[in-house]
């Protein structure tokens, strides 16, 4: 088969690549919460985007560079995988080192990949990434959760004075952009990016879920995305501040966003977590999530080729 690959085209090669994840759902670990990753700000700069295609100019799969999450999302049609996603792999060993040492460099580029996919860790071997699962303290993996769309879902109330409610808009978005960096420590999650999710297509404002505390601020946050065809749902992110754990408001605004879900028909409702990440995989299993995939993170450094350039 003849291969060719380009650039980005912008917003109308979106629908290709949704469209490619879900045509591949078993082999993807994000479909459904796809709107979330396409508005990332890794998706600013064309170059970090790359798409290759058959002779009919159908795509067979596409990567992304997305700095935020340190990750290379690869999508890649499971009939050609063996003969294309090495070459995916090298366009991505290229990027990484072109940018190395730049703004948009990072030390390190992580790939996340099924323990049964067997071809594509052979591959991202062969390319000199290594599995970060046996590192000691900095051992990381991950699993992909799913929990039946049918299974009733527990109900709990938040403590007197607390809210739980959908976000209110963009006159919102500052204020759950500051909740998210203090959760998970970053200041990666931008305004424009939380901007874009909520001009995305796929976006249900009324599965955009959030607590407010007594005093009006907002001190967790449960975001759902609602899929098609399949008609199912993911969860991406879920987090609550850590002062306000103790009154496990997460649990909280995960079961309004479960009972959102379930309200909708989806069959199935999916999650990912880190291995390591012990409160919120125990809070899962809670909810009767359960693991179907292993995910090993595979990961190359580029710091070598960072100090190289300067």
């Amino acid at each position: 088969m003849n291969i060719t690959e380009r650039s980005y085209a912008g917003a109308a090669d979106l629908s290709l690549m949704s469209d490619l994840a879900r045509r591949s759902f078993s082999e993807n670990m994000h479909v459904t919460d796809l709107p979330y990753r396409l508005s990332s700000w890794g998706m600013d700069d064309p170059d970090n985007i790359r798409l290759w295609l058959d002779e009919g100019e159908q795509i067979l799969g596409w990567a992304i560079m997305q700095n935020p999450f340190w990750v290379i999302d690869i999508v890649c049609s499971p009939s050609i995988e063996r003969e294309l996603y090495p070459r995916i792999l090298a366009w991505a060993d290229r990027r990484a080192s072109q940018i190395a040492g730049t703004g948009l460099g990072l030390p390190a580029w992580f790939v996340n990949v099924f323990s049964c996919q067997k071809d594509r860790i052979s591959a991202l071997e062969q390319a000199g990434f290594k599995c970060q699962s046996d590192h000691g303290e900095d051992s990381w993996s991950k699993v992909l959760m799913k929990r039946s769309g049918n299974n009733p879902v527990k109900t709990f109330s938040p403590p007197e004075g607390y809210l739980v409610r959908p976000l209110a808009g963009i006159a919102e978005v500052a204020a759950y952009v500051d909740l998210h960096r203090s959760v998970f420590g970053t200041k990666n999650m931008t305004v424009d990016w939380r901007l874009n999710t909520l001009k995305n297509p796929a976006y249900r404002s009324d599965l955009d879920i959030v607590v407010q505390s007594p005093d009006g601020s907002l001190v967790a946050f449960c975001i759902c995305w609602l899929g098609k065809d399949p008609p199912v749902g993911q969860i991406e992110p879920l987090g609550c501040h850590e002062d306000y754990r103790k009154y496990g408001l997460g649990r909280v605004a995960l079961a309004e966003g479960l009972k959102r879900l379930c309200s909708l028909g989806v069959e199935d409702i999916y999650v990912e977590t880190d291995n390591f990440r012990n409160t919120a995989f125990r809070l899962y299993e809670s909810f009767d999530f359960k693991v179907i995939h292993e995910v090993l993170v595979y990961g190359k450094d580029y710091d070598k080729v960072a100090s190289q350039s300067n």
